[in-house]
């Protein structure tokens, strides 16, 4: 996974300090959201949307939201509501 994560760049003067694909302005979330949406890793690479991007650009933006979600402390507020 860590490979993957060299794919994925963070800099502030670059789409406003958003993650985006090493070398574009293309960000994670943009490819997250054809991803939700059902488009497949294969056609995102396509001329249908960003075809000057890689497959293991695609699984790199998986990989780093797989990162982000281990390390995040969800807290389920109502659940601790009605426990009390």
């Amino acid at each position: 996974m860590k490979n993957l994560l060299k794919h994925i760049s963070i800099n502030p003067n670059i789409c406003h300090g958003k993650p985006c694909i090493r070398g574009h302005r293309i960000m994670v979330w943009q490819i997250l959201d054809l991803l939700s949406s059902g488009i497949k890793p294969e056609e995102i690479i396509s001329d249908n949307y960003f075809p000057q991007i890689t497959l293991k650009d695609v699984y790199a933006c998986i990989a780093y939201a797989n990162q982000l979600v281990q390390n995040e402390e969800i807290h389920f507020f109502e659940e601790l509501k009605s426990a009390h």
